[in-house]
């Protein structure tokens, strides 16, 4: 099992400077890479101060100066809201500035709020056709005098410039939750990146099932798959209870995002009551404590343990959870220190 960071700069409040939040992710950042951490992971999203990423590739470039020898990926683009020209000269370009260490994680993108100010009338449907156009295009424009007839995209013979620094390009992972989209990841060659959000072990385990089940008819090597989950390291049995409930107040405005129904003002959606999060229950702090990879250092290895028995190659920490930064720090920390050496 290898692990990795997934991290983004989230501002919950006005009062909150943006300089100070990015040293706090570059802190966060280092921490995982002197740890040992394989990779570290930052994905794209617009005009929302819940997940600020504008454009990965800025974040990673500037990562490559903090850090000596995590991978650098994105976790991941939105496939619809770049052309597929564009996306394979920034990656390479990233690749080249970076020396060879960008990784690609694509997805279609799961926010409306962000489907109906990038690319308005775009929906889920259409999104996930355009991503699936254009992540074969990616080793194609590397390589070069790559022509396209499409049905989203059309362009003459061009290539990618500059070209990746690594040979035949950065590795890619597509984001897949339904089975064709296993499918599809699978048989075009690419890694799988998966997360069960808070929908506990029987989705942890629906979801290799599909890579296997995709695995199963595909001919070529089988490729990686990553988990991606919520994890907090607690120092005790109060500690392991009070992320349960903050994992529970941050799902509760993921939530409220993804609905998208909710007044947003100065990229901060409106504040929910103390009435609204209770009434939420199934993003209850008793569900995301059995549901989420959340305990001491013990019971963290044991839910991993489970995890790898499945067949999962990573494990990514998922530490974005409206925590103080040095909450989320004493409990990477934790994970470093107490958790990965149980995993030799």
């Amino acid at each position: 099992m290898e692990f990795s960071l997934f991290a983004h700069m989230e501002r919950l409040t006005p009062d909150q400077p943006h300089d100070k939040l990015y040293q706090e992710f570059l802190d966060l950042c280092r921490l995982a890479d002197a740890g040992g951490m394989r990779a570290i992971w930052t994905g794209e999203h617009h005009g929302m101060e819940f997940t600020i990423a504008p454009n990965p590739f800025l974040s990673l470039v500037d990562l490559a100066h903090h850090t000596k020898n995590a991978r650098l990926g994105t976790g991941t683009v939105i496939a619809p809201f770049w052309h597929p020209i564009k996306l394979a000269g920034e990656a390479a370009a990233a690749d080249l500035m970076t020396g060879g260490r960008i990784e690609l994680g694509i997805a279609r993108g799961a926010y409306s709020y962000e489907y109906e100010r990038l690319m308005p009338g775009m929906d889920a449907w259409e999104a996930g056709q355009r991503m699936r156009e254009t992540a074969p295009l990616l080793p194609k424009l590397w390589r070069g005098d790559c022509a396209h007839e499409g049905a989203h995209y059309q362009f003459p013979a061009t290539t990618s410039a500059p070209k990746p620094l690594q040979e035949n390009g950065p590795p890619i992972w597509i984001a897949a939750r339904d089975p064709n989209s296993h499918e599809f990841g699978v048989h075009n060659g690419f890694n799988i990146q998966v997360t069960p959000l808070w929908q506990g072990m029987g989705e942890v385990e629906t979801l290799m099932e599909r890579f296997n089940t995709a695995c199963a008819t595909h001919d070529g090597p089988r490729p990686k798959i990553m988990l991606l989950h919520h994890t907090y390291v607690a120092s005790d049995v109060e500690d392991a209870a009070l992320a349960a409930r903050e994992l529970s107040r941050f799902y509760c405005y993921f939530g409220a995002w993804f609905q998208n129904k909710r007044p947003v003002s100065q990229g901060l959606i409106a504040a929910l009551s103390e009435e609204e999060l209770a009434a939420n229950a199934m993003m209850a702090p008793a569900n995301m404590a059995r549901d989420l990879t959340v305990g001491t250092a013990q019971e963290v290895i044991d839910r991993i343990r489970r995890y790898e028995d499945l067949g999962y190659d990573e494990f990514s920490f998922w530490i974005d959870s409206g925590m103080s930064h040095e909450r989320k720090k004493a409990s990477l920390t934790r994970f470093i220190e107490d958790v990965m050496p149980a995993f030799g």
